[in-house]
């Protein structure tokens, strides 16, 4: 068997994992789910270019911009809970 269509079976394994983060109620759980994703980009697009699958080579890379964008947006979010968590709460 060749080893590049063995590719599409961690893209899928990696794919579910992401799915299952960005379900998570924590930005940090989110934000790992969307770099996930991002491997999974890669992946199934390597898998796709050696299976000639030209749409699944263009769908990854649309859903890749996505990603980069949940990504940004995920990352502000892990970094605001980070800076709040370390100033010192006002005691009242």
């Amino acid at each position: 068997m060749d080893w590049l269509n063995l590719i599409q079976w961690p893209a899928m394994l990696v794919t579910m994992a992401a799915a299952w983060l960005i379900g998570s109620q924590g930005a940090g759980g989110r934000n790992a789910g969307f770099w996930l994703f991002l491997l999974s980009n890669v992946l199934w697009i390597v898998w796709g270019w050696h299976a000639d699958a030209h749409a699944l080579i263009a769908l990854q890379i649309g859903l890749a911009a996505i990603n980069v964008r949940g990504t940004v947006k995920t990352e502000h979010q892990v970094e605001s809970q980070h800076a709040s968590s370390e100033s010192p709460q006002k005691m009242d």
